[in-house]
């Protein structure tokens, strides 16, 4: 009889806790969504194996800036979290750049690209970094000499472009980086929970996610990317100080002059988030506990509980997901016609 009423009761407890996990699933469908189970198709870029493999290539290759040191990968490095865990990423002569630098894994569900968004999509975030004197500092004529200068890289142009007469253009540099960077996905713990399976997420970390939208976190992180779908201010409740949110930096308002975008920035995407510190577009802070209280102070009006920042960190571990697998690409080969890299001169 007491065994049975023990069976009873653990079949009675374990129920209560599928019911539990099903409508905390059920909740957070009203928030997010999992990664997609096919590639994203962006607007005006068919994507093709031969477009992905290019664009593989150049978003590796460091003569596509003047210098011939600096690649995408510099600073969105696909080993370290798809970015480069610095404050500020170094470019042209080791100059220091004025924002942290984002991940570009899952940036294609992003809805545009850098911290205020002044690029609106990837193909025009691939164009930025290249001119950009602080980044590669490079010229879009000089890029595609550089292409036409190696018979390898025209043909796979033709290649990824076969209904162009001349493919090798910037315009399909970028269009060739967007179709390589759609790839870089990340499917974690917490698309398995939100797909069905309620036994991905640990019991902190359900509690995280509970937490998570019950605080109104979900406010500005929600969606497939866990944010980065719109634009808020840093500091709604209570502005941060100078040294996390610099004075001179206004945010969107430098691409819209609008006032009420002052000091306002695309919510961060927080997939991977365990990864990419240091955090925040200062890039100052390096631990993910400190950035969770930072956030609700200035964005909630409130100062958490040590074992709820706990909780929500261990929510936000759930979101680290199952890395591309890389093979570095061979690259190839300059020849007497490839121009030759700008000196690099070192930053007093």
């Amino acid at each position: 009889m007491r065994r049975t009423l023990a069976a009873s009761g653990i079949l009675v407890c374990a129920v209560a806790g599928q019911t539990a996990a099903s409508e905390l699933r059920d909740a957070a469908l009203e928030y997010f969504q999992p990664l997609p189970s096919t590639l994203m198709a962006p607007s005006g870029n068919a994507i093709t194996p031969e477009k992905i493999d290019l664009g593989k290539a150049l978003f590796f290759d460091p003569r596509m800036s003047a210098s011939g040191v600096f690649s995408c990968n510099s600073c969105h490095n696909l080993a370290t979290g798809g970015d480069d865990n610095m404050p500020t990423s170094i470019g042209h002569g080791w100059q220091k750049g004025p924002r942290n630098s984002p991940t570009v894994l899952n940036a294609v569900f992003n809805v545009a690209q850098f911290w205020d968004g002044r690029a609106e999509d990837l193909k025009a975030q691939a164009k930025g970094p290249v001119q950009a004197g602080v980044e590669m500092a490079n010229t879009p004529d000089n890029v595609v000499a550089t292409l036409n200068s190696m018979p390898q890289y025209v043909d796979w142009f033709k290649g990824a472009f076969p209904e162009e007469a001349d493919p090798v253009s910037f315009d399909n540099f970028a269009k060739a980086i967007e179709a390589y960077e759609v790839t870089l996905t990340t499917p974690s713990p917490f698309d398995a929970f939100l797909n069905g399976n309620e036994d991905a997420l640990d019991e902190t970390q359900k509690a995280g996610l509970q937490l998570f939208m019950d605080n109104g976190c979900v406010a500005c992180h929600n969606g497939v990317n866990v944010g980065g779908h719109d634009y808020y201010p840093f500091g709604l409740i209570e502005k941060p100080g100078a040294d996390i949110l610099p004075e001179g930096d206004v945010g969107r308002y430098a691409v819209t002059e609008t006032a009420d975008d002052e000091y306002v920035f695309r919510a961060a995407p927080l997939r991977n988030i365990a990864l990419t510190a240091p955090y925040f577009h200062s890039g100052v802070v390096w631990g993910l506990r400190e950035a969770v209280q930072i956030m609700s102070i200035s964005q909630l009006g409130t100062e958490m509980p040590e074992e709820e920042i706990d909780q929500i960190v261990a929510f936000l571990d759930s979101l680290t997901g199952e890395m591309p697998e890389v093979v570095y690409p061979v690259l190839p080969s300059e020849t007497a016609s490839t121009p030759r890299p700008t000196g690099e001169v070192i930053a007093e």
